[in-house]
């Protein structure tokens, strides 16, 4: 018989449990490195993608507002030619002629009432009709760490905050910009057929009445509301005189306490397309600045900037909002492309706007030459950093630095070598960031 052989079992040993642990945890380890090197490079990309998205929409969204910057209706183009000191002719600016007197009561966020504004000398109330001034048509702020030039808006309007790093502050270090100009989808046209009228008195042409009839495409005439200030225009001149208003008639008050007695408003032709607004809420004010915003919006830290768009200084009876557009913006810059009264064009901050008396013919019965350089706004250079708002803590230094010309910065520089840190302002440094600029042409611009 042949003989039976048992077959014994063998484990592993020590040392082959050892190798096999040891193997295993290197293959751990590369699969961690590279699951993690992926994490970290997709959410630098999409953080990146949507970083580009919401630069270039706020650029975008900013342009709109800029370039319609002092527009009126359909009187745009400049006066009369006149020479100026350099030899260029330039024209007289086309600005509505005011018959009320509280005509600063009517716009929003409005920092340069009469008299002397923080030791800059704008004039005293009107005694009689006068020219809108320039500086009632747009005005810049020029924004450091501690103070604003010419003046801090937050002095002066309420609902823009001060600045700061806490939540809802005023972004510390951004500039603010208000632009006025009339809505161009508001207004209703006289002498359409069907459509709104005036009538005058037989005796010396002036106004009596104007029925609103809205047409198809014109807003209710509700929105004329009892005490607003109408602004009557055509594509020559236009004026601005209180009213009251009752069952869609318009009657110009004569009240002496609300209107100039020197002179009253009178109807413009038909065929030179009239039409009328309100003033408080077609004569329309936006103002620009930047928000202090919870990234993970539970009120706490990361923190970045917002771009918040604030009309007719937020007062909803005169369809005025104040909404955010978009989150990640850190820094917001203008300057302001100009032409002087000898033709010659230079960019300028707002102080040097504001000072400036080199100014372009000025309007007809005008008030002051201060601030009147305003009107003579070509183009606007806006300059915006924006964030990833994520914190990205595995960002290496060189993938932290950027560029922002606004300082006259020469090259990429780490977030701590830059005139305004991020940690000044309370964002912290490891995100990455990308400067927007975009040079805006004022489309009304109107010497």
């Amino acid at each position: 018989m042949a003989p039976i052989f048992s077959r014994g079992q063998h484990g592993l040993t020590l040392i082959e449990l050892m190798v096999a642990m040891v193997l295993g945890l290197l293959v751990a380890a590369g699969i961690v490195t590279v699951f993690a090197s992926t994490s970290s490079s997709n959410k630098a990309q999409n953080q990146l993608a949507r970083l580009q998205e919401e630069g270039r929409f706020a650029i975008t969204r900013l342009s709109s507002d800029l370039s319609m910057a002092n527009g009126q209706y359909c009187t745009n183009s400049g006066g009369v030619a006149k020479p100026g000191s350099g030899g260029t002719y330039l024209d007289h600016l086309r600005t509505p002629k005011v018959y009320a007197k509280n005509l600063i009561g009517a716009l929003g966020d409005v920092t340069t009432n009469w008299g002397a504004t923080s030791g800059l000398t704008y004039p005293a109330a009107p005694t009689a009709s006068y020219s809108m001034p320039s500086f009632l048509f747009m005005r810049g702020y020029d924004c450091k760490l501690t103070a604003c030039t010419p003046v801090d808006p937050h002095d002066y309007v309420a609902g823009i905050p001060a600045m700061g790093v806490a939540l809802n502050s005023r972004v510390k270090g951004s500039d603010v910009v208000t632009v006025r100009y009339v809505n161009p989808s508001a207004g209703w046209s006289i002498g359409s057929a069907g459509g709104s009228t005036i009538a005058t008195s037989s005796s010396v042409g002036t106004i009596t009445s104007i029925t609103l009839k809205p047409l198809s495409n014109e807003p209710p005439a509700s929105n004329f509301t009892n005490g607003d200030l109408v602004m009557l225009a055509d594509c020559s001149n236009a004026q601005i005189f209180p009213a009251s208003a009752s069952s869609s008639v318009i009657t110009p008050s004569t009240d002496t306490t609300l209107v100039y007695t020197d002179s009253t408003p009178a109807a413009q032709q038909p065929e030179s397309a009239p039409a009328v607004f309100s003033v408080n809420r077609d004569l329309q004010t936006v103002t620009y600045y930047l928000k202090v915003v919870s990234v993970n919006n539970d009120g706490k830290a990361p923190f970045t900037g917002a771009l918040i768009r604030r009309v007719n200084g937020a007062v909803a009876g005169r369809g005025g909002s104040e909404d955010e557009l978009v989150r990640g913006v850190e820094r917001l810059d203008f300057q302001y492309g100009v032409q002087d009264a000898s033709g010659k064009t230079s960019f300028l901050s707002a102080k040097d706007v504001d000072d400036s008396t080199a100014c372009p013919p000025s309007e007809i019965n005008a008030v002051t030459s201060v601030g009147c350089l305003w009107r003579g706004v070509k183009s606007i250079e806006v300059s915006l950093l924006m964030d990833g708002q994520v914190p990205l803590y595995t960002l290496a230094a060189s993938d932290q630095q950027y560029r922002y010309s606004a300082d006259t910065n020469t090259g990429l520089l780490a977030p701590s070598g830059h005139a305004i840190k991020p940690t000044d302002q309370g964002f912290p440094d490891q995100l990455l960031r990308r400067e927007f600029t975009a040079l805006i042409a004022v489309r009304n611009y109107n010497p």
